[in-house]
Order: C-alpha cells, then sequence, then structure tokens
C-alpha cells in the first residue's frame, strides 16, 4: 500500500474549515517543541482513500495546554478534560455561517482497566503506548505531524497489512474483556469498510460475549447509535446477531428477512427530517414481544422521548387492524392515533403491510394531526360558552366535525356553537 506523500495527501482531505486548526497545532506544537501525531481513523482512512469525517491528533505533552495556544491563534474556546487528557478546540467558523469546526486533541497515554466493562484510568504516555491502548490494528496506526517524525508513518502492529487483506484484528487476546464495547465497533467496521473479523478476533468475541453484561446501558446504546448511523446498519446487526452479540444486551433479532426488507423501505421513504435510526429501532421492537422489548428498554437506557416512542410501538401495533374498517371517520382515526408518538407511527407506517391502515397512518401524519377548529376558548366565551368542561368538549367536537368535513368555515363553526347553545349538555 503506498504512503508516499501522505501530510499533502491529509492536508488535501481535510476541510476547509478544519485545515487551519491543524496548521495552527502543529505550529503550536513547535513552537513549544512537543511532538503531534493524527491517529486512528483519519490515519486509517487516508490510507483507503475514503473521506475523513474527523481528525483525531495526539500530543506527546499537554493537550490541554496546546488546545489553549491554537485557540489563542485562531480565535477559538477550548473544553478539556482532565480526567482522559483530552481537549477541544471549537471554532465558531465564518461570521452568518451557522458553521462551526473543531479540533480534538489528546496526550498520549497509558491505559489500565481495573475489572472489565469499568471505563479505564489513565496517565500520559509515550505514543507506543498510546498505540498499544486501541482498539484494533487498523487504528494503531500515526502520522507525524512535526519533526523528528515529520511525514513518517507509524505503524507498530502491522495494520496496513491488515487493511491490505481486509481484515479487523484485535491487539491482543483480552481486548473485548477490557471493553466488550469493542465487539460492536468490530462489526461496525466490518459493515462500513467491507472488512472481516480476523479468525481468532471473532474467536475472541464470541468467547467474550458475556462480558457485555459488564456495560452500562448507556455505553450499549451508544454503540448501537453508531452502528444505526452506518448506511445499511441491518447487515451489522444481523452480524451482532450471528455471533450471540445482539440478543445478549436484550435485542433479540428476529424475521431477518423482514427486517431487512423494512431498514431498506424506511431509507428509501422516510420523510424529511425523520430519524432514521429511532424508525430502525422501532421496527425492531415491532418484532418483539412486549416481555421482550420491556427487557430491552430497560437494559438500553434511552432517554425520555425515545424510550416513550418504543414503548409506544406494541400497543400501537396492536391497534392496527382497527385502522382497517372501510368506514372509519377521520376523527375517529384521529382519536385511535393521536395518543401515540410520531416516531412510533412513522414506524408502523413502514411496518404494517395492510394497505388501508398503511395509508391511514401517513394521512394522520401529514395532514389530520394538524386539524383544528377555526374558534378556540376565547371566541366560544364570546359566544357565551362558560369556561368549563364543556368548552373543552365543544371545542374537541368542533375539531371532530372540521375533520369529518362536517363544518368547513369559520361561519359554520359558529352555527353549531350557537346550535348547541340552544340544546342541553345532554342532547350535544
Amino acid at each position: 500500500m503506498a504512503v508516499r506523500d501522505l501530510l499533502p495527501r491529509l492536508d488535501g482531505a481535510l476541510s476547509a474549515d478544519l485545515r487551519p486548526l491543524v496548521h495552527a497545532a502543529r505550529d503550536a506544537a513547535a513552537a513549544e517543541n512537543v511532538r503531534l501525531y493524527v491517529v486512528g481513523g483519519a490515519v486509517r482512512d487516508l490510507l483507503l482513500g475514503r473521506p475523513l469525517v474527523d481528525v483525531d491528533i495526539v500530543v506527546e505533552g499537554d493537550a490541554a495546554s496546546l488546545a489553549r495556544r491554537v485557540a489563542q491563534q485562531t480565535g477559538g474556546r477550548v473544553e478539556a478534560h482532565d480526567r482522559f487528557g483530552t481537549a477541544k478546540v471549537m471554532h465558531n467558523g465564518p461570521v452568518g455561517t451557522g458553521h462551526g469546526q473543531s479540533l480534538d486533541l489528546a496526550t498520549a497515554r497509558t491505559e489500565k482497566y481495573v475489572r472489565p466493562g469499568a471505563l479505564p484510568t489513565v496517565q500520559p504516555g509515550t505514543l507506543a503506548q498510546d498505540l498499544a491502548r486501541r482498539d484494533f490494528t487498523i487504528n494503531a496506526i500515526a502520522l507525524g505531524l512535526t519533526p523528528p517524525n515529520e511525514g513518517v508513518l507509524l505503524d507498530p502492529f502491522a495494520g496496513q497489512k491488515d487493511m491490505a487483506a481486509g481484515l479487523v484484528r484485535v491487539l491482543h487476546d483480552k481486548s473485548f474483556v477490557d471493553d466488550a464495547t469493542r465487539i460492536f465497533r468490530s462489526v461496525r467496521y466490518e459493515q462500513r469498510l467491507g472488512f472481516r473479523m480476523e479468525p481468532q478476533t471473532e474467536a475472541l468475541a464470541r468467547r467474550d460475549i458475556a462480558y457485555l453484561d459488564a456495560i452500562s446501558g448507556d455505553r450499549v446504546r451508544n454503540e448501537l447509535d453508531l452502528l444505526l448511523r452506518e448506511d445499511a446498519p441491518e447487515r451489522g446487526l444481523a452480524r451482532l446477531a450471528e455471533i450471540g452479540a445482539l440478543e445478549r444486551v436484550g435485542l433479540p433479532w428476529h424475521d431477518a428477512p423482514w427486517l431487512s426488507r423494512k431498514f431498506a423501505q424506511a431509507r428509501r421513504a422516510a420523510p424529511p427530517g425523520a430519524l432514521l435510526p429511532e424508525i430502525y429501532l422501532g421496527l425492531l421492537m415491532y418484532t418483539l414481544s412486549p416481555e421482550e422489548a420491556s427487557a430491552a428498554l430497560r437494559r438500553l437506557n434511552f432517554p425520555r422521548a425515545t424510550d416513550q416512542a418504543l414503548r409506544d410501538v406494541g400497543p400501537l401495533k396492536a391497534t392496527l387492524a382497527d385502522l382497517t374498517r372501510p368506514d372509519l371517520q377521520a376523527s375517529a382515526v384521529v382519536h385511535m392515533l393521536e395518543r401515540f408518538q410520531p416516531a412510533a407511527l412513522q414506524t408502523c407506517a413502514f411496518a404494517c403491510d395492510n394497505k388501508a391502515a398503511r395509508e391511514r397512518l401517513r394521512r394522520y401524519l401529514a395532514e389530520l394531526r394538524y386539524v383544528k377548529s377555526a374558534l378556540d376558548g376565547h371566541d366560544l366565551a364570546r359566544l357565551g360558552v362558560k369556561q368549563g368542561p364543556r368548552m373543552g368538549q365543544m371545542l374537541k367536537a368542533l375539531r371532530d366535525a372540521r375533520l369529518d368535513g362536517e363544518v368547513r368555515s369559520r361561519e359554520d363553526e359558529e352555527a353549531r356553537v350557537r346550535r348547541w347553545l340552544t340544546q342541553p349538555a345532554s342532547e350535544e
């Protein structure tokens, strides 16, 4: 694999916003006489000719001090995390664009895991020690940015060889014991890069599946979210299911062909602004029994809004048969669906194979949920309706009448209210 002229290639691959930050970091490091390296995914993607998503830089020195110097030079600001020896330089970008950029800097460090699944304790170290703590050989590569290693590719674990062979390989046989989330990451790299776990690495992943039990729900959920943001996450989920990891974190992979088809449909047809990862999760929940869904939600500790949307999928699924009735009025559709979260409704619109139910879900999402009466409480008070339950009932009835085409204008609604006021409440 050709590695000549990597620094010019790196410079050309950086975004216009990020390039000045990297240049400023190199200048600041030279001024402070510290060594600077691009490490991990950016080097990997540069060697593979893939777009650079972000750039992580390791400092053999004080990352926070260097970050402050870069921020001074570029007019940015610094967010430092002393526990992990990391700092982020944030820059707002050109005035009025609404865009910004950030550069991550980290002190070269060693890590020690006091127990499986725990976050590591860290200490400053050398670049060699920093590379040795990483997850896979393809991520344990560095490109020197400053003398004496400027432009030099450092690859102590033969990551280039594994890239050429299309392999994801751990650095040591306790890698998944130290951090079982690496099982998720190994599958994510398989799918993104078109690679395959090296046989011994896959054997270790299968052996160490139980260590996922030691990982918090928040960390598992974060890895799952990253996987769901890949181009075709159903492939990664199926692979995790194959090695036993998905069920281990509470997500049985039922009916893989159906899920794969529905994921693809969701990608093609999701409305603008739809959160595809949430819809993917909803489709997963659609296949689970109530007991399985409840266990998965307890395990993965979703934020409240997402949790509620996913909890709605099961009850909504049970309601779909009622949406197929041919005589169902629009107001009845709204009464049935308005208690459910929009993400759950979008999910079931993709999941449902009955055309009538699917179209009513889509109509509710696109149109019916936004229908309101022309009159509000102030208007009803002006017409003589007293505050209280009767006013709320009238507003709801006016909306129903508009949904069902019984009133079409403000004047129609006022006439209906006047007629109601001449009747006893029990006759409305």
